[in-house]
């Protein structure tokens, strides 16, 4: 699951028009790697939670920002399993 979500992540980023082509899994979203500003992380978050049926707050946006792209698909992951448990 966390490699379906951080190729949806990949896939965002690119259609936001971002260079993705020399991400790794531990390239940070924020300004040691991709510098998403956040407009741009908040972009992604929606995207995300579209796609996968969790939430973000606002607190969140500045620990995502910290995060490498594995730290962020994995987050996800976690976000999609208590959910399910929530719902289950």
């Amino acid at each position: 699951m966390q490699e379906q979500i951080r190729s949806f992540v990949l896939a965002t980023l690119a259609a936001m028009n971002y260079d993705v082509s020399q991400v790794t899994s531990e390239t940070d979203l924020g300004p040691a790697g991709l510098d998403l500003e956040s407009l741009a992380l908040a972009d992604l978050a929606v995207q995300v939670e579209e796609e996968y049926g969790i939430r973000f707050e606002l607190d969140d946006m500045e620990s995502t920002a910290l995060m490498t792209i594995d730290e962020f698909s994995a987050e996800v992951a976690d976000r999609i399993a208590k959910s399910s448990v929530g719902t289950a």
